[in-house]
């Protein structure tokens, strides 16, 4: 057996100790089907929390967006990203004016993967999330029959803050909600707004059916 198998659910552990790593499936119950999660963003914990909280048997198919900037520092970052958690990367930047940075999950979309994208793009310590950025839209106009998946994760801030290493234990939980797909005829903004609005909604004490 690879390390890398046994890690996964060693940090599966270790993450249900800290946190509880609750999953509430109150929109929609977990399924094999092909998927698109997207989930807010508060610290590098997210990944590890979801992860956690998803039945073992879709763990190898929800494939999370990892910036490859941050997470291929350290041979240790790129080995945890990439045997264990099977992530997709993607650039911040482009060094090239043509690369399209939506090409990685493209790819993993035409091959049967689900995905875990944080549409905010970067972290948020406002306790809601910031405005969602363009990919998402991009992605449920090119793979329409793909169910994206509203999640909200709860707590995690308090876990591990913006600029700390060491995870506070402190109950956590992770909420899918109701899956949602782009609409006929609708527009960028109007999609981004709804579904950062559907997202918001599964915050504890705000979630509507």
């Amino acid at each position: 057996m690879r390390l890398a198998d046994l890690m996964g659910p060693l940090l599966g552990f270790v993450a249900r100790a800290i946190t509880g790593a609750q999953g509430h499936w109150l929109g929609c119950p977990p399924s094999s089907e092909q998927r698109i999660y997207i989930a807010n963003h508060q610290s590098h914990f997210d990944l590890v929390l979801i992860w956690a909280a998803l039945p073992s048997e879709l763990r190898p198919r929800v494939r999370a967006i990892a910036a490859r900037d941050y997470w291929t520092k350290s041979r240790f970052k790129t080995w945890l990203t990439t045997d264990v958690f099977n992530t997709v990367y993607v650039s911040r930047t482009r060094s090239n004016p043509d690369e399209d940075p939506l090409e990685p999950l493209i790819e993993a979309l035409h091959a049967g993967d689900s995905l875990l994208i944080f549409p905010e793009g970067t972290r948020s310590a406002l306790g809601e999330p910031l405005p969602f950025k363009s990919g998402i839209y991009h992605l449920a106009e090119q793979f329409p029959e793909v169910k994206i998946i509203p999640t909200w994760i709860d707590n995690v801030q308090r876990v591990m803050p913006k600029g700390e290493v060491v995870p506070v234990p402190i109950l956590c939980t992770v909420t899918f909600g109701t899956p949602t797909q782009i609409q006929p005829d609708e527009d960028k903004k109007s999609f981004l707004e709804r579904t950062r609005s559907e997202m918001m909604a599964l915050k504890p004490g705000g979630w509507k059916k």
